[in-house]
């Protein structure tokens, strides 16, 4: 497998890439948002990393550890510790690593669960830590913190009944859990001196549910289940009986996705579709209720809960003061993969992304979102800035080409019909009368921007599959294309026709030219970062870009000294131009990193991953 080898092996005298930055939340996860008790920090994962945001200020840790996705986090009452699980392959066990929260550092890899970990819980003094096991793994283990070791496990349920996806801790006993899941609620007694443990199953009569979220009340009075069918159940963990359930009509549209109990009673209550809800039993009518974007994840307290934080699936994280219950969006990030990445011209303040059917720009310093621009049901793929910074030219998989303006985000003209198989690429040049775009079909068309008119000055037919990158030359003369078809094609912008083709056996994912402009350098699906000759098209010489996996993206400096390449390997590599070799290495992404660009100016180094994250590094080079 590859996942068991460290990536660092691969380019060991490399030194480290300082990440600065994520913009990241992997909003799927159940409960995955947390606050910790320390009142300042939020911790969520996004693919195999975890963060620790402090909500106050801007800054940032990072736990690194996973070979994979993590599938759930807990944290323990105390905040000293935080677990987290993962999933993956079938058949190889996947990890539950212990963290120490105070160092950020990892205290122990617990592993006996096979295929995914679904759900975790600390006991409320901290002594164990309980595990449940993914649908191929199937049972409950109770973990030592301590001795990090297992005390014992037990298949989670019942052999006629669905998979346990939930596990709760009792709030005051470190003897008593209680798991359930689809058409199953065990409440389970730690016996330590057999190293045993014993389920009780509770009776809900007729009723037959998926329980999707659990919480229990802060005296283990009762515990509440929110289930698929978007109603509650409130059980009594000492009698193991149902209490009451509802509400009676107007269930939660899409089930109930979150749920959690406040100190002063009632419950807060997320729904599938979005919906954040404060009730009280036994109606569990909405009191107080809001809308937000997304389906509800996850809901954590701060403190008593006099304020709280959501989570939603399309990677919001709101902040609601429970008092007035309104919602304060507090960070936003991409939910798709990230297309294309672009900074304006001779600024590194803002940046622009691109994801499915949003264009997106930041602050970089703060990681704001300032501007969204969203076109329902259609997908972006390419991005660019043209150069007076008056409009961001956007390419479309529905053949149009459409310029919004950067401040409002106003749709200032579209090209319709610009490709046939959509537009693939996209470049402008740096009179701002052109804009050079590539299509699915393999066409590159040349077009003229005029004051009200957009029109098509040539159609460039030579590749013969979707051109994925093209770049202009500083005159504006020339441009390179590059193309899933194995050519490059360098095209004189003057006379409108081919100058050179440039012929390898891969699919060409990026090109760039140096500064000086006599050289261009390529890569794609074969790992080779190749440097060719402009004037005849000859290869200059071939590096290995990567040991596993495709280059994707590829960036040069200003000055063309270095350059840095991202892709399916997930590292984020610096070259020495001229000796052709890895001065550093990035490790962070989680996702196969799609676009990478330099900041003007040369301070950061952006790199955009098909799991939706946005990480900035500093530039490791004095500018």
């Amino acid at each position: 497998m590859e996942a068991q080898t460290s990536p660092k092996d691969e380019v060991a005298e490399a030194a480290e890439l300082e990440l600065e930055a994520v913009i990241g939340f992997n909003g799927h996860v159940p409960t995955g948002l947390k606050c910790h008790p320390d009142q300042e920090h939020l911790i969520y994962p996004l693919g195999c990393t975890i963060l620790i945001q402090a909500i106050n200020t801007q800054e940032q840790n990072f736990l690194h550890g996973h070979g994979n996705n993590v599938s759930c986090v807990a944290i323990s009452k105390s905040g000293l510790y935080i677990a987290s699980g993962q999933v993956t392959f079938m058949g190889f066990k996947a990890d539950i690593i212990l963290w120490d929260y105070k160092k950020r550092e990892l205290m122990a890899r617990l592993s006996l669960h096979k295929g995914k970990i679904e759900a975790l819980a600390f006991s409320p003094n901290d002594i164990y830590l309980v595990s449940l096991g993914g649908p191929d793994d199937g049972s409950v283990v109770v973990w030592s913190i301590d001795k990090r070791e297992a005390i014992c496990g037990s298949p989670a349920a019942g052999l006629n009944v669905g998979n346990a996806t939930t596990v709760i801790f009792s709030t005051c006993r470190d003897e008593m859990f209680v798991t359930a899941g689809n058409g199953t609620i065990r409440v389970w007694e730690l016996d330590l001196p057999n190293r045993k443990i014993w389920p009780t199953e509770c009776q809900t009569g007729q009723m037959k549910r998926i329980v999707m979220s659990i919480s229990m009340a802060n005296d283990d009075s009762f515990f509440y289940l929110g289930t698929t069918t978007g109603d509650i159940l409130k059980m009594n963990p000492r009698t193991k009986l149902l209490a009451d359930t509802g509400p009676a009509k107007d269930k939660f549209s899409l089930g109930v996705s979150a749920i959690s109990c406040l100190q002063m009673g009632g419950l807060l209550v997320g729904s599938g579709d979005g919906l954040l809800v404060f009730c009280k039993s036994p109606s569990y009518k909405p009191i107080k209720k809001i809308q937000l974007q997304g389906g509800v994840t996850s809901i954590t307290l701060r403190g008593e809960g006099h304020q709280f934080f959501v989570g939603t699936e399309e990677s919001h994280i709101y902040r609601v003061n429970f008092t007035n219950f309104k919602e304060t969006l507090i960070t936003t990030c991409h939910f798709e993969s990230v297309e294309d990445i672009v900074f304006p011209f001779g600024t590194a303040e803002l940046f622009a992304t691109c994801a499915k059917k949003d264009i997106r720009v930041w602050h970089t310093l703060t990681n704001r979102e300032l501007l969204r621009i969203t076109v329902p049901n259609m997908t972006c793929h390419g991005i660019d800035f043209m150069r007076d910074g008056k409009s961001i030219i956007s390419a479309w998989d529905d053949g149009r080409i459409r310029a919004f303006a950067p401040e409002t985000g106003r749709l200032m003209y579209v090209i319709n019909n610009a490709h046939r198989i959509g537009v693939t690429a996209i470049a402008t040049t740096s009179d701002c009368k052109r804009i050079i775009s590539g299509g699915g079909e393999g066409e590159v068309r040349v077009w003229h921007i005029g004051h009200q008119t957009q029109k098509l000055e040539e159609a460039l037919k030579e590749h013969k599959s979707s051109v994925s990158c093209i770049r202009v030359k500083k005159s504006n003369e020339e441009c390179v294309t590059a193309s899933t078809d194995g050519t490059c094609i360098i095209w004189d912008l003057v006379r409108l026709r081919r100058n050179q083709m440039i012929l390898a056996n891969t699919l060409f994912q990026c090109v760039c030219y140096h500064p000086e402009e006599f050289q261009i350098i390529t890569s794609g699906t074969d790992r080779k970062i190749a440097y060719w000759e402009v004037f005849d098209g000859s290869v200059i010489r071939e590096l290995d870009g990567s040991l596993s996996g495709a280059v994707n993206g590829m960036d040069i400096t200003v000055e063309g000294v270095h350059f840095v390449t991202g892709g399916n390997d997930h590292l984020v590599k610096v070259w020495d131009y001229n000796e052709g070799e890895v001065t550093h290495v990035g490790v962070g992404h989680s996702g196969n990193i799609t676009r990478i660009r330099i900041s003007p100016g040369n301070q950061y180094i952006v790199s955009v991953s098909a799991d939706g994250a946005i990480l900035r590094w500093k530039y490791p080079f004095p500018s």
